[in-house]
Formats: structure tokens, sequence, C-alpha cells
């Protein structure tokens, strides 16, 4: 009897750690991003606009790379290009797998940023970065399947408004699934850290 009570709690302690050993398991396999995690949702699935050397470009172009989407204006005092400044940072800090990451960014202000200084723009921070623009009815339309905000500030005159606009970016996988949602300000080394867990994931 003594025996038969003994080998009933070894085997139920043996259940409780195979159990536990799974749940540590399923825990291990799910990364630890510092930013929102988007995995599996049903919007900011893709677009249809034309980068800065006139090439009309799609989320597929930048299949086996991770790509970082913002969207901003040149004309920005601060948000955008210390957040482009910050992910050409952690593009440095990947080291050579930063020839891994795409640097995307989204002008809310096509009346503006014309292709000329968008990539005069782009070049300030990374030559490889590519600025995308559209008509108002293409940005229109994209603003809202990537559930973005932006409108104009009107200015003293004309030609010297401002944009309001989110400021966060978006981060796709190598196989172009939205994966993060980063927040302005969370800086180049977080990011370079939720960049590295994605490519660990693509071994």
């Amino acid at each position: 009897m003594y025996r038969r009570n003994v080998l009933k709690s070894m085997a139920s302690w043996t259940l409780a750690a195979g159990a536990a050993g799974l749940l540590a398991a399923c825990s291990e396999s799910k990364p630890q991003f510092k930013a929102i995690d988007l995995t599996g949702a049903d919007y900011a699935r893709d677009f249809q606009l034309t980068d800065h050397n006139g090439q009309p470009r799609t989320l597929k172009d930048f299949r086996g790379k991770l790509v970082v989407l913002f969207f901003g204006y040149t004309q920005c005092p601060d948000v955008c290009p210390t957040s482009m400044a910050e992910l050409a940072e952690a593009k440095k800090l990947l080291g050579a797998d930063g020839d891994k990451v795409q640097g995307l960014f989204v002008t809310v202000d096509p009346e503006r940023d014309t292709a000329e200084v968008l990539k005069a723009y782009m070049g300030n921070f990374d030559p490889a970065f590519l600025a995308l623009h559209g008509t108002p009815e293409q940005l229109a339309e994209m603003a809202k399947e990537y559930k973005v905000y932006y409108k104009k500030a009107e200015g003293k005159t004309p030609t010297s408004y401002t944009m309001d606009h989110s400021a966060a970016s978006y981060v796709y996988d190598t196989q172009g699934r939205l994966r993060l949602y980063t927040r302005y300000g969370s800086g180049a080394q977080a990011l370079a850290s939720d960049l590295k867990l994605l490519l660990g994931q693509q071994g």
C-alpha cells in the first residue's frame, strides 16, 4: 500500500513537472518585445505608393527584409527627424544585420514633399531608406488602413503650415507580416533589440 502511494505520488509529480516544463517552454518561445506586439492584426496590411526614385512600391517589394514604416513630413521640426535618426542608429547597432532592415518614410504632406525633397531628406539619415508619396486620395486611403491620423495646421502664410500626425512606426518581419508598433521616443536601443529578436525568428 505504501509503495503504491509512493508510486502514485511520483507519477503525479512527474506529470506536474512535465506540465510546468511545457508551460515554461511556451513562455520562453514568445519573445519579449519592447514595442507593442501586433502579430495577427487585421490592418496595416499593405500599401501602393511611389518611392522618391519614381518606382511604384508595395510591401511585397521588401520581402526578405525587416520593414520599419513611419508617417511624417520633411518640414517636421522634431518628431520626424528624431524618429528617422533613431531608426538609422538602430540599423547601425545591428552591425552586418543592418542590411536586412528597410526604413520607409511615408509623407503626410504630398503638397510640399516632392520626390526631390524626399530623396534629399532620406540622405540625411540613411541613403538606403526610401520615402514614399502618393496623391491626397492614396494617402487618405492608406491612413485609414493604417489607423493613422494627420491634419494640416494652418500657419501665418499659405506655405508655412504644419502637419499634426501620428508619431509611431510599424514593423514588419521578413515575410511582410505586421509584427510591432513602436511608439515615438522609445529609442534606438529598444528598436534594435526588437529587430534582432525578429531576425532571430527567421532562422
